[in-house]
């Protein structure tokens, strides 16, 4: 390298940074594009991050617009049943047959009977530490799943947009 060419400290700092980039090879409009790749690389980074906290499932504790979990065990007048480690997974499966119920696509009887029905097995096969019964639950939970899905599916249009 040719320390006599580079220019002085006493040049002007862009004439140093213009002489660097010309031995890197880069011209401005290089330089320009790579520094908007790396701006467009961490806005997308931190919208997705952003946006995580928009697609994860709901607390238990309920958000604004969506009831609690007991709110919701409450509706039919039963005692709120303990669900354990499954207490997520039900919720979200019990909201989704709330929405349903909500929008006219499922009756208020039906409803009740959908989460009496999910109380009384989880109570007898979820609750049950035998992995036969365990499996029994998780199959049947999983139909539920489903059923309730396709529930809310048939009433709210942003689970049918594509």
């Amino acid at each position: 390298m040719d320390w006599c060419a580079i220019p002085r400290a006493g040049g002007t700092f862009s004439a140093r940074r213009r002489y660097f980039r010309q031995r890197a090879g880069l011209r401005r409009y290089e330089v320009n594009f790579m520094r908007g790749l790396w701006k467009t690389g961490a806005a997308a980074l931190s919208i997705a991050v952003v946006l995580s906290g928009c697609v994860s499932t709901p607390s238990l504790n309920g958000t604004l617009g969506a009831p609690s979990f007991a709110d919701l065990q409450a509706m039919c007048g039963s005692q709120p049943a303990d669900y354990g480690s499954d207490a997520q997974s039900v919720y979200v499966t019990l909201f989704d047959a709330y929405v349903a119920n909500r929008r006219g696509g499922l009756s208020k009887a039906d409803y009740c009977a959908f989460q009496t029905e999910l109380a009384q097995r989880y109570a007898v096969q979820g609750a049950s530490t035998d992995p036969q019964m365990r499996r029994q639950w998780v199959e049947f939970f999983n139909a539920q799943r489903v059923k309730a899905l396709s529930w809310r599916a048939a009433v709210d249009p942003t689970l049918r947009s594509g």
